[in-house]
């Protein structure tokens, strides 16, 4: 898909999660819980099913924007993303996928132009139905897990009532940087936002 940069086109949001009342305030679903900030700093609420994930459209200083939570499960992430994607004719570079790093502390931000997928399940899953890897994302530091707990159930637990008040910052914050994103481009918002937020 050619890389145009043109308000007219879309961006799409998609934020990464598992579906369902009972992963709702696990560490994997950071991605769902920065899309719903970002849904409601834009006055915006997800209502509608498309191409197997809730969406809302909101406009931001003149660009246009699809928010989408992918109801598919993790590992299927790639199916909502790029139905999605294809549907809304949104080229690559306006594609930012959020989600959960073990490998990075908690409260840090790391925005990147592309790479792998570090093993996140739903990035392998969207990288593969995408062939390429060369979108941007956002990654949300959640912490490795302690001692020898192993990394796919840390995730799945819920954060803790102290790590909840500290990530409240640090997702207003990452809202800042999608926002900045959408109007400024990648590298702005890497400059600004890549690291802990204090």
């Amino acid at each position: 898909m050619p890389e145009i940069e043109e308000k007219s086109l879309p961006y799409l949001v998609a934020g990464l999660g598992n579906p369902g009342r009972e992963y709702a305030a696990n560490r994997h679903n950071v991605g769902f819980m920065l899309v719903d900030r970002l849904a409601a700093r834009l006055g915006a609420s997800f209502s509608r099913l498309e191409s197997k994930a809730l969406v809302c459209k909101a406009e931001y200083q003149g660009r246009r924007m699809i928010l989408a939570k992918p109801q598919t499960y993790m590992n299927l992430s790639g199916q909502a993303v790029g139905g999605l994607l294809n549907y809304y004719k949104v080229p690559l570079g306006n594609l930012l996928v959020a989600y959960d790093d073990v490998d990075l502390p908690l409260g840090t931000l790391r925005l990147r132009p592309g790479g792998g997928s570090a093993g996140q399940k739903g990035m392998q899953s969207i990288i593969e139905r995408l062939g390429s890897q060369d979108f941007p994302r956002l990654r949300i530091g959640i912490d490795r897990p302690p001692g020898r707990m192993d990394a796919a159930a840390y995730v799945l637990q819920d954060f803790s009532r102290q790590q909840v008040e500290f990530l409240t910052p640090v997702l207003d914050r990452a809202v800042d940087a999608v926002l900045v994103f959408v109007t400024q481009g990648l590298e702005a918002a890497m400059n600004q936002f890549n690291g802990l937020v204090e």
